[in-house]
C-alpha cells in the first residue's frame, strides 16, 4: 500500500505532516531537509525516509528501523519529528555514496546563506570532517552568482 504522495498538497512539508505527524517516526536525510525547508523537493515526490522502531504499512516509506531513538538528534515541529540539521547532514555524510547528493548540496548551500554565509552552529561529526570539507565548497557556489 502506498500513502498519500505530495502530488496531493501545496508543499512536501505538509506532505509530511499529513502521512507522519502524530507518529512515532523521524523524519531522515533528504525528508527531514525538505520539512527543515532547506531543500524544495522535487515535483510529484513519492517517498519518505524515516527513523521508526518498527517497520511500516507504506510501500513508499523508508523505515530505518532502530531499537531507540536514543542517540538521535531530533526536534519536533507541531506534531512531526524530524533529524535537526547535523543530525541529518552527519547521516548523509556517513552513507554519502547512497544518497540524494543534490538535496545534500542545495540543504547545505540554503543553511550557508541562512546563517550570514556562514557554517557555524552545524555540528560536523570527526568522522565525516574529511566528507564534509571536500564538498562544502560546491554548497558555498551552489547559489552564488560572483
Amino acid at each position: 500500500m502506498i500513502s498519500q504522495t505530495s502530488d496531493e498538497f501545496l508543499t512536501n512539508r505538509a506532505w509530511h505532516r499529513a502521512v507522519i505527524g502524530g507518529k512515532e517516526m523521524i523524519l531522515r536525510r533528504t525528508s527531514a531537509l525538505e520539512f527543515l525547508e532547506l531543500f524544495g523537493g522535487y515535483m510529484r515526490e513519492k517517498t519518505i525516509d524515516v527513523y521508526a522502531k518498527q517497520p511500516g504499512e507504506y510501500e513508499n516509506i523508508y523505515y530505518h528501523v532502530v531499537d531507540s531513538f536514543d542517540g538521535i538528534d531530533y526536534l519536533c515541529i507541531g506534531n512531526v519529528l524530524c533529524t535537526s540539521i547535523s543530525q541529518t547532514v552527519n547521516d548523509m555524510l556517513n552513507d554519502f555514496d547512497s544518497i540524494d547528493e543534490q538535496s545534500l548540496i542545495e540543504g547545505l548551500s540554503s543553511y550557508y546563506f541562512k546563517h550570514d554565509k556562514s557554517f557555524e552552529g552545524l555540528v560536523i561529526n570527526p568522522e565525516n570532517i574529511e566528507r564534509f570539507n571536500s564538498i562544502k565548497d560546491w554548497a558555498i557556489e551552489y547559489y552564488d552568482e560572483g
